[in-house]
């Protein structure tokens, strides 16, 4: 399916970005529409992970493009990016083990005024009903999973009107897995766009409105969740079937 990029609210275009003197991407295009859930497969390596971090701003983009919301532009930093309603949660959960269930929501929130973050907590608090009876424990006492909750509450509580998430599956047991991207979905349906890099292909495919697939920093293929998840390409190279 052709999908028009003029009214995407984000859009990478020809970017090269990296670490050192190689760039890992080269010349990546891809684009996210208002109440989309996009996903970016790929194997280790391929750039999935810079993908997320040259849109917000912690890798730096070398050349090309990045439009957000109709304007050009290239964010400094994650705080920049945050600050325009781009949130990255990224992999490895990342949350402060030390502090409660609570602590570690107010600090998501700490560019909102308090009435809104309260307002905005109680919205996590019903998404993630866990969190709300378990708000005094220390965050490092929390299961995988639990924490990987947290750390999407966390990122909610900014206020984002675009949510990128990192391998939010990674080292997860299947029912917590399922119940995190049934998470995934409901928030989507309340507007949010949603760009997702995950290991599970299955299941990302089966949220994703459209996907992509990255090989070696290069865009290899492109569809919708539905035609990606039926390609013979897709199924040997990230379903392990033959």
């Amino acid at each position: 399916m052709k999908v028009s990029h003029e009214n995407a609210v984000l859009q990478l275009h020809h970017a090269v970005s990296g670490y050192g003197p190689s760039p890992v991407l080269h010349k990546v295009s891809l684009d996210v529409h208002a109440g989309e859930i996009v996903t970016l497969l790929g194997s280790n390596g391929a750039g999935k992970s810079t993908t997320l971090l040259t849109i917000a701003g912690v890798v730096p983009l070398r050349s090309g493009e990045l439009w957000w919301n109709g304007e050009r532009r290239q964010f400094k930093s994650a705080d920049e990016a945050m600050k325009s309603g781009l949130c990255l949660c990224p992999e490895g959960r990342r949350i402060f083990p030390r502090l409660t269930v609570l602590e570690n929501l107010q600090i998501g929130a700490w560019l909102r005024p308090g009435a809104q973050a309260r307002e905005t907590l109680e919205e996590v608090y019903s998404l993630f009903p866990l969190l709300a009876e378990r708000k005094h424990q220390l965050g490092g006492t929390l299961s995988g999973g639990e924490q990987q909750m947290l750390a999407i509450g966390r990122s909610l509580m900014g206020a984002p009107k675009f949510l990128m998430l990192d391998e939010p599956s990674l080292g997860l047991a299947p029912l917590i897995v399922e119940k995190i991207f049934q998470i995934l979905v409901e928030i989507n349906r309340k507007g949010m766009p949603i760009l997702l890099v995950e290991q599970n292909a299955r299941q990302a495919l089966a949220i994703a409105h459209r996907g992509y697939v990255l090989t070696t920093g290069h865009i290899a293929m492109e569809g919708t969740g539905k035609d990606l998840l039926v390609s013979d390409a897709v199924r040997k190279a990230y379903l392990g079937e033959a």
